[in-house]
């Protein structure tokens, strides 16, 4: 029964975060409890690109599609979190990464509509659209989960995040991946 309480909310809280109520992202910084519903909902928004991608090629690529999408969450988020809290800290900046984790979990609930790329003729329109919106949920989850007072510092993360991800993923890969 423990279990099912975790869950408890889960949906409305998916709804929340995709239309980037900053509350939500106070809630769920602050409860160490929706450490399990912000990993589900990376894992889901990973699953539905997945499907939305590699659900045409085959199921090989869909699973490759899905991995991709996570690694590429968990190499941005630790890279957003140290420059987050090294590079560009304010005195107020808070270090708890399980805190950062959280938001930035839920900030990938615009990433669920990726399944409709299914549908070929809005595959690319449908990707693009959540690649806008999961921009402004995860300035949103920054700013909230370093306890930032600027928004602009947020999309500095964001950018120097990204920029230094790309580059990883280049070396790492020899720019043979699509994106991030």
């Amino acid at each position: 029964m423990e279990m099912l309480g975790i869950w408890s909310g889960f949906g409305e809280r998916l709804i929340r975060a995709a239309k980037v109520e900053v509350s939500l992202y106070e809630e769920v910084k602050e409860d160490t409890t929706s450490f399990p519903q912000a990993m589900a909902t990376v894992i889901l928004a990973s699953l539905a690109t997945g499907i939305g991608v590699g659900l045409h090629t085959g199921f090989g690529a869909m699973i490759i599609e899905t991995f991709i999408g996570l690694l590429t969450w968990f190499v941005w988020a630790l890279l957003a979190f140290w420059f987050g809290t090294r590079l560009l800290a304010e005195p107020q900046t808070g270090n708890d990464i399980g805190r950062f984790l959280r938001t930035a979990g839920f900030s990938s609930a615009p990433g669920l509509i990726r399944v409709l790329g299914i549908i070929p003729p809005i595959q690319k329109v449908v990707f693009f659209v959540s690649s806008l919106w999961m921009l402004v949920t995860v300035v949103i989850a920054i700013r909230q989960g370093l306890n930032y007072a600027s928004t602009g510092r947020a999309i500095a993360v964001c950018a120097i995040g990204f920029v230094v991800q790309l580059f990883v993923f280049w070396v790492l890969f020899g720019g043979s991946m699509r994106g991030a």
